[in-house]
């Protein structure tokens, strides 16, 4: 059901205030609660990163997709149980649960108070935003966020059949904590294109019926041409759409929403949100990701309303 929040533009599809719950510090199924790392202050804010900071503290605080721990991919590893990353070197990455633990997507940090996921992740304001997370077992515990929401909005376009504008933002009841371990990743211009090899990130499973990954995985994939991607699914491509993988590498079940990540001037910037593919998780098939580029004006409009 659609609702009209006050005070809130666009399509919202989910509002209201967060319980009496802490919205930072909640123990919540497998997560741990501790302290936080030191906050970066935001000098002001900027549409391509989020937010960028001044050399204030002792550890210096990130720009947009330049993480503090940097990122090791040694080759193509398939996200489908392939390669480990190097704990907290995607900052950005977020998972979105359930009350009770349950992972229900992926997805990215954009600024301080808002995350991109996929709609059809049906994230609502009672499930969990969880931030600095590495691994998900109850016996290593991390130095993890647990955050509330306070309005979730799916693309005014988006079809749940096709999955066509398959983006949704979540406003943050209370700001994320920036610091080593958790900052935005970039956001690209509408003009922007790109070419070559990128980085998907996930806890999604293994295969199509196994068990849900403990750590934080990455994987290596090629960009598709527009000619190739359709040749895998055919109409089904739209200009909101794009392919990646189809060379043993691929997403799975839970990594949904989660970024597709590029690195451009030696700063990553989100190209992509996992969208949909082979039912099966087949490596050898590409997956299909909604393109950040046809959404930068809608993304823009919604967090300078709201």
């Amino acid at each position: 059901m659609v609702v009209t929040c006050p005070g809130s533009t666009g399509t919202v599809v989910d509002c209201g205030p967060p319980s009496s719950v802490s919205p930072v510090q909640v123990p919540l199924g497998l997560w741990w609660t501790v302290v936080p790392p030191p906050q970066c202050p935001l000098s002001r804010f900027h549409w391509d990163c989020g937010g960028l900071w001044p050399p204030l503290l002792s550890v210096p605080c990130p720009g947009c997709g330049t993480p503090s721990i940097p990122p090791v991919v040694t080759g193509y590893a398939r996200i489908l149980g392939g390669e480990e990353a190097v704990p907290h070197s995607w900052p950005w990455m977020v998972s979105l649960q359930t009350q009770s633990g349950r992972l229900i997507c992926g997805g990215s940090l954009i600024n301080e108070y808002w995350v991109v996921t996929a709609a059809h992740c049906d994230f609502r304001v009672n499930d969990y935003v969880v931030a600095g997370a590495h691994n998900r077992a109850s016996s290593t515990p991390d130095d993890v966020q647990i955050l509330r929401s306070v309005l979730v909005f799916t693309h005014p376009n988006y079809n749940a059949s096709t999955k066509n504008n398959d983006i949704a933002l979540i406003k943050l009841y209370k700001p994320a904590i920036l610091g080593p371990t958790v900052s935005p990743v970039c956001l690209p211009k509408s003009s922007d294109s790109f070419f070559g090899i990128c980085v998907t990130t996930g806890w999604g499973l293994l295969q199509h019926t196994s068990l849900i990954i403990i750590n934080l995985r990455q994987a290596i994939l090629p960009l598709l041409p527009e000619k190739d991607c359709k040749e895998f699914w055919g109409d089904k491509i739209t200009k909101a759409m794009f392919c990646a993988g189809a060379s043993g590498v691929n997403f799975c079940d839970g990594d949904e929403g989660g970024p597709l990540v590029c690195e451009i001037n030696k700063a990553w910037t989100l190209v992509g949100i996992a969208s949909w593919g082979s039912t099966q998780c087949s490596q050898g098939s590409a997956g299909v990701y909604a393109r950040m580029t046809e959404f930068r004006g809608w993304v823009d409009q919604i967090l300078a309303a709201n």
